[in-house]
């Protein structure tokens, strides 16, 4: 069995800062290759329409000449599990909440097509924590360029700012925060939660109780969720219990 993991990005600085601080500490005994998509996830629909047995991984293999030359010696059968990691990004020009539906189903299994994963409404929202206390009721305009990066720049508690510099303590703290969102999006209670959420039920629960209320988002990020549902909700309960 193949420890090869294809990480599939869509931009290209910060989601490569977050996946080495995770090699770090989650996947030393892993083999992560990591691409590029370098568009929104509305443009994977868009191949998605045109060819409805897309193939991922000569699709990213294709994308740029980056792409080509990290995969070149690989193929689709060389890799375990494919994980992409996308923002909702509800204000972009292609943006429409019916074709996120449709990427979450299609994109729902890692062995397989490869498994999509949100972030609310950015990658940045890894890091926007103001205060811990305050990061449950955390929500943001979405349908609408609220410059949320400088946003976040100028509110996050100044030891998440830099990804790079992410200890070991500050990824269990942002792994119980951000599962506790998670919950609390799906469930209504801010506890870590009992179980594995798909991302379509947090997209569900996003649109029902944000998105379509007052076109807003709650702030959530795709990363520690990939970590829950990697290792599974005991390992990873029992990880931060120990730590903490």
């Amino acid at each position: 069995m193949s420890n090869k993991i294809l990480f599939i990005f869509e931009g290209e600085d910060t989601e490569k800062q977050i996946v080495a601080s995770l090699q770090k500490y989650f996947f030393s005994e892993n083999t992560v290759i990591k691409c590029v998509f370098g568009a929104e996830i509305y443009q994977i629909y868009k191949e998605l329409e045109a060819d409805e047995d897309l193939d991922v991984f000569n699709l990213i293999k294709g994308r740029s000449s980056e792409n080509n030359s990290i995969l070149k010696e690989y193929s689709r059968n060389d890799f375990a599990e494919i994980y992409m990691f996308f923002d909702y990004d509800g204000h972009a020009t292609l943006a429409d909440d019916e074709k996120i539906k449709i990427l979450l189903a299609f994109f729902n299994e890692e062995t397989d097509k490869g498994k999509l994963y949100i972030s609310y409404p950015m990658v940045e929202a890894l890091k926007h924590i103001s205060t811990y206390e305050t990061f449950r009721d955390l929500k943001v305009k979405c349908k609408q360029n609220i410059k949320y990066k400088s946003i976040v720049h100028d509110s996050a508690i100044k030891e998440l700012r830099n990804f790079n510099k992410y200890s070991s303590e500050i990824w269990i703290k942002l792994l119980e925060v951000h599962l506790q969102k998670m919950n609390y999006i799906v469930s209504d209670t801010f506890v870590l939660p009992k179980g594995i959420f798909l991302q379509n039920t947090i997209f569900s629960k996003q649109s029902e109780k944000y998105i379509n209320l007052d076109a807003t988002v709650a702030v959530l990020s795709g990363f520690p969720i990939f970590l829950h549902d990697y290792y599974g909700n005991t390992t990873i309960l029992k990880h931060i219990e120990t730590q903490k």
